[in-house]
C-alpha cells in the first residue's frame, strides 16, 4: 500500500506578490470578456493571448533558462495557472505543451529536440497535442495497435508511422504530436514494446478529421497517420519505454488545477446572485466553497510534491477524481438553488450554466475516465 498523505503546501509573500502581478494584468487584458467565455477557460484558444503570456514568461516557468524557461517554483507555476483559471484566460492553444508535452521533451528528448522546442513553446508559438486513444481501444491504453516500424532511407535511420488516434484535443490547431504507438508486436506484457514520438502534423500522410461535439464545436478530432516518416531522433526516451512515460505524461496532466477549476466561474456567479437570507442558497453554496477549499488545499498538496521532486500520479489521480465530482454536479445544484432558464437571453448565469450543462459530462473522460484513475486508488490503496 503507497503513502495516501498529501501534506499541506504554504505560499510565501513571493508567491502572493506575483499572484497580485497576474490578476492585475488579467483584469487588462480580458477586461469586456463576457462570462460564458470565461467559462471556456483553458479550452479556449486565442494564440494572441498565449504570446503575450510568454513575452510575460509565464510558459515553461519551471524549465532552465537555457531552454527559455524561468527557473522559477513549481509553486510559482501553480500560483500563475491558479489565477488564469480563475479569471477565465484563454489558454488552450498553449496549455497541453506547457503542461506535460514540454516537460516530456526536456526529460526525454534528444538535445537537438529540446533547443529547437523549448525555447518556443516558452514563447507561446508552439502548440502541441496528445495522441493516446485509438479508435477501438476504450480506456484500454495498452491496447492500442498504430505501429511504428523502423526504416532506413536516403536521409537515413528513421521510423514509418502507421493507425490513427481519437478525441484527439487540439489536433487541427497543433503545431506537434507527442504520440504512443507499439514498435513490436502486442506480447504477454502489453505495457511493454509500446514508445513515444515526436510528430509535425504538417508531415505528409497525417490527416485530421473533426469530431463535433454536443455545442456544435470541433475541438475533439480523428487523426491518421499513412506511411508517416519521422527521423531517428523524434523517438522520446528509450524504444519500449513508452508505458513508463506515458505514465510521467498523465501524471502532469492530472496534477493541476484545472482539475477542479474548470466550473469555477459558474461557482462565482451563483454566489453573486445568491439571496443572503435565503438558507437553502446558505446551505448549498457554502457546502461547495467548503469543498473546493478542500480541494484547493489537496491540489497545492500536489504541486508540493512536485516541488520536491516526489511521484504525484496517486495523490493526483485523487485529487482529479475528486474534483470532478464537484464540478460535474455544480450546474445541478444551479438549477436546483436558481431555476435558471437556459434560454434567457443576458443572463450570464444562465449563459455559463448552459454552457457547463453540455461540457461537464467530458470532465470524467478527460485525463483518464473516472473507472481508471479510481483503479489507479485502488491499487495505491492495496485493493487490487
Amino acid at each position: 500500500m503507497q503513502d495516501m498523505t498529501i501534506h499541506p503546501c504554504t505560499l510565501d509573500a513571493g508567491c502572493e506578490a506575483l499572484r497580485l502581478e497576474v490578476r492585475a494584468w488579467l483584469d487588462g487584458i480580458l477586461a469586456g470578456t463576457p462570462p460564458e467565455k470565461r467559462a471556456e477557460s483553458y479550452l479556449r484558444e486565442d494564440p494572441a493571448f498565449s504570446s503575450a503570456l510568454g513575452e510575460r514568461g509565464w510558459i515553461g516557468m519551471t524549465w532552465p533558462k537555457q531552454y527559455g524557461g524561468g527557473e522559477r517554483s513549481m509553486i510559482e507555476r501553480y500560483v500563475v495557472l491558479e489565477e488564469l483559471l480563475v479569471a477565465g484566460a484563454p489558454c488552450g492553444a498553449h496549455w497541453v505543451a506547457d503542461r506535460q508535452s514540454g516537460p516530456l521533451l526536456l526529460r526525454y528528448g534528444k538535445e537537438n529536440i529540446k533547443q529547437a522546442m523549448l525555447p518556443r513553446i516558452a514563447r507561446g508559438e508552439l502548440y502541441f497535442c496528445i495522441g493516446m486513444s485509438e479508435p477501438n481501444s476504450g480506456s484500454d491504453l495498452a491496447s492500442i495497435r498504430s505501429r511504428a516500424t523502423k526504416t532506413k532511407d536516403q536521409n537515413g535511420d528513421g521510423w514509418l508511422l502507421n493507425g490513427s488516434k481519437i478525441w484527439t484535443s487540439g489536433a487541427h490547431l497543433a503545431h506537434y504530436m507527442i504520440g504512443l504507438f507499439r514498435t513490436a508486436p502486442a506480447g504477454s506484457n502489453r505495457h511493454a514494446d509500446l514508445s513515444q514520438f515526436l510528430i509535425d502534423m504538417a508531415a505528409p500522410g497525417i490527416s485530421v478529421r473533426p469530431i463535433k461535439d454536443i455545442m456544435g464545436a470541433d475541438h475533439f478530432n480523428e487523426v491518421f497517420f499513412d506511411n508517416v516518416r519521422i527521423t531517428a531522433d523524434h523517438l522520446l526516451g528509450n524504444e519500449g519505454d513508452g508505458w513508463n512515460q506515458v505514465m510521467t505524461e498523465l501524471a502532469f496532466e492530472r496534477s493541476g488545477p484545472e482539475r477542479y477549476l474548470s466550473c469555477v466561474r459558474l461557482l462565482m456567479l451563483m454566489i453573486d446572485s445568491a439571496d443572503r437570507d435565503n438558507e437553502r442558497h446558505a446551505v448549498a453554496i457554502g457546502k461547495l466553497v467548503a469543498e473546493m477549499a478542500t480541494l484547493r488545499q489537496l491540489s497545492l498538496g500536489v504541486a508540493g510534491m512536485l516541488s520536491r521532486g516526489e511521484n504525484p500520479a496517486l495523490s493526483a489521480a485523487i485529487v482529479k477524481d475528486q474534483g470532478t465530482l464537484v464540478e460535474q454536479k455544480l450546474p445541478e445544484i444551479a438549477h436546483d438553488l436558481f431555476g435558471i432558464d437556459l434560454g434567457s437571453r443576458g443572463d450570464p448565469l444562465a449563459a455559463v450554466m448552459g454552457y457547463l450543462v453540455q461540457a461537464a459530462p467530458a470532465f470524467s473522460i478527460r485525463g483518464g475516465t473516472r473507472e481508471i484513475v479510481r483503479g489507479i486508488i485502488a491499487k495505491g490503496l492495496g485493493l487490487r
